[in-house]
């Protein structure tokens, strides 16, 4: 593997880096029979984590499917080996003619949702957090099937504690995301009961790119001198690339039924703290505004250091990171994460 670099030049450097597979995912894979399948490989992560497995298992088909609305998309993970299908997740009968363990594919991510926009449209989230699962958890109930879900399935927890474990019940405090998620993780695990479907829930806590997550947010705030939101005082962040490489791995450590694995950095992360941090990198002090509230989504991650070991990045390195992408300009997706809100409305 490289060494962590001191900065990335551009898009495809961070790309490539994001999607390096490490010795400890090559082993897991080479464990596995069949390919892979990659159900909503369209959104943040889908890309790089597709990239991640064509790179760490050559030999296997990667098959990655999204509705490629943007044809970029499409060729960019062509040439990078992944096979692309076009196809809406909400069409029954286009989901049923996807490969399966017929033609060789054992291994299933799934990644589809929908949050953003959440409260404008219930019943399309609904329908892709709950319906698409089921029609999932029935189509490939032959596959291990690795589910990203959230943390926003439990409830705040206090900020001084170890945060949330996996024997924590979800329920979530508010909003038709949080609880529609939960729906997703319930129909999976019905389809494990039901069909002895081997299974884990990534309940994935904010993963790190350059160009969007928690720290992107608060160091562009604090860089254009606009007010950083502490009303949600901490966050769990991790690395993109670690969170995809755990979830990945996770296909050799899956369950009868599916149960929850939390993923994401062993520390919580203070805004405030993180707000000065960048001040002190631009030279500039932040805007703050809003109280921190004593509680909030915090999850505790023993089960999976246990599995994995800690994240290969360490948060300094990524607010180090961050910093220099915004000092430089560097391009955002221009999606905010929306870290600062309470009650659920996305």
């Amino acid at each position: 593997m490289s060494k962590l670099p001191q900065r990335f030049e551009d898009v495809d450097a961070l790309e490539t880096f994001m999607s390096e597979p490490t010795p400890g995912l090559e082993a897991d894979l080479a464990r596995l029979d069949g390919d892979i399948i990659v159900l909503g490989v369209g959104g943040k992560m889908g890309p790089t984590l597709a990239r991640m497995a064509r790179r760490a298992a050559p030999g296997r088909r990667v098959i990655g499917v999204a509705r490629f609305s943007d044809p970029t998309l499409r060729a960019s993970l062509e040439r990078q080996g992944v096979e692309c299908i076009a196809c809406d997740l909400l069409d029954r009968q286009a989901l049923e003619r996807l490969p399966n363990v017929a033609d060789g594919v054992r291994n299933c991510v799934f990644m589809a949702g929908h949050k953003f926009g959440a409260a404008g449209d219930a019943s399309l989230t609904w329908m892709m957090n709950v319906g698409v699962p089921m029609m999932v958890a029935e189509t490939f109930r032959e596959m291990r099937i690795v589910v990203f879900s959230t943390a926003c399935v439990y409830p705040f927890v206090p900020v001084g504690g170890p945060g949330a474990d996996e024997q924590t019940p979800p329920t979530p405090p508010a909003g038709d995301y949080a609880n529609s998620c939960v729906g997703r993780e319930r129909m999976f695990e019905y389809g494990s009961r039901k069909y002895g479907t081997p299974g884990r829930l990534v309940r994935l806590s904010y993963a790190i790119d350059m160009r969007y997550g928690v720290l992107y947010d608060v160091a562009n705030s604090v860089f254009a001198g606009t007010p950083v939101d502490l009303t949600m005082g901490h966050a769990d962040v991790i690395w993109q690339g670690d969170a995809n490489e755990q979830a990945l791995r996770l296909l050799a450590h899956c369950t009868v039924p599916a149960t929850p694995i939390n993923v994401t950095g062993p520390r919580h992360t203070s805004i405030r703290w993180l707000a000065a941090e960048f001040g002190r990198r631009f030279g500039r002090a932040p805007m703050l505004t809003g109280q921190e509230a004593p509680t909030a989504w915090l999850e505790d991650t023993t089960q999976a250091q246990a599995l994995f070991g800690p994240p290969r990045v360490p948060i300094e390195t990524m607010i180090d990171w961050v910093a220099d992408w915004v000092r430089c300009g560097g391009p955002s997706l221009g999606k905010p994460t929306h870290f600062s809100t309470r009650n659920g409305k996305y």
